[in-house]
């Protein structure tokens, strides 16, 4: 059984942080090193992204099961579980399958309800490269610019394209199987499964994935939930409010 790759930082209480799609752990760094004064935090790299293994198979039950085996290679107990957008998935579903492992759980910017698939465009984009003629970072953004106009997304994007090897880019995440399992990610939490623990919810205010009309389906499955909204913050809220987004962390976790 592979381990899911993370770094570890700080000492105490397991804090697990659970980044987003085509996302990795270094997205976290900054924040993770404010809570490891505090915690001892994991950032880890989720399946088919960052330094974690690539696998065919790509869903919440089985990225719910890899989480499992990396808690229980750690032995970690009482666990707090932060996780934004698809990582908020995945920590959503741990935490109605194994209540137990879990102390508190934040979760940032995703509702329990289905999204429809809406990385048509950046899929599309991302495949378009091709390494052997897109040999620089500068050609692989050019090529990506025709289809994502905006600069944050691609240089998001562009945090995964390293040298796999001599002269040779490739990209981080296991782009065929996102590519295949793309629908698996705008899934929603099977109904009839609740966690009843204190759990806080973080919404971007302009980012329209949790709105009014997702607070009964939240509370229904999070029957403890806080709902915190971040004003002019969008999906990224803890990239564009770094400061506000610790600070109700810290004060949920109390």
């Amino acid at each position: 059984m592979e381990v899911l790759h993370s770094k570890i930082l700080g000492e105490g209480q397991p804090f697990l942080i659970l980044h987003g799609y085509f996302g990795m752990s270094d997205n976290w760094k900054t924040l993770g090193n404010q809570f490891a004064k505090d915690y001892q935090v994991h950032l880890l790299d989720q399946r088919n992204h960052g330094r974690s293994f690539h696998a065919r198979e790509f869903n919440y039950e089985v990225m719910a099961d890899d989480l499992l085996t990396y808690i229980e290679h750690h032995e970690l107990s009482n666990c707090i579980l932060l996780g934004h957008s698809m990582g908020g998935k995945t920590a959503m579903l741990f935490a109605v399958e194994h209540p137990d492992l879990i102390d508190k759980l934040i979760i940032a910017d995703i509702a329990p309800r289905a999204y429809r698939p809406h990385h048509n465009e950046i899929l599309a984009a991302l495949n378009s490269v091709d390494f052997t003629k897109h040999n620089s970072r500068k050609l692989i953004d050019e090529q990506l610019q025709s289809l994502i106009p905006i600069a944050g997304v691609r240089q998001f994007l562009m945090k995964n394209v390293y040298w796999r090897e001599k002269g040779v880019l490739d990209f981080r995440f296991n782009l065929a199987s996102l590519t295949e399992n793309n629908p698996e990610v705008g899934k929603p939490l099977p109904p009839n499964t609740h966690f009843e623990k204190e759990t806080l919810f973080l919404a971007g205010g302009s980012s329209g994935y949790i709105t009014s009309e997702e607070v009964p389906l939240i509370k229904h499955h999070f029957p403890q939930a806080m709902i915190h909204t971040m004003k002019n913050a969008g999906h990224w809220l803890h990239a564009e409010r770094p400061q506000e987004f610790y600070n109700e962390v810290m004060k949920f976790l109390g």
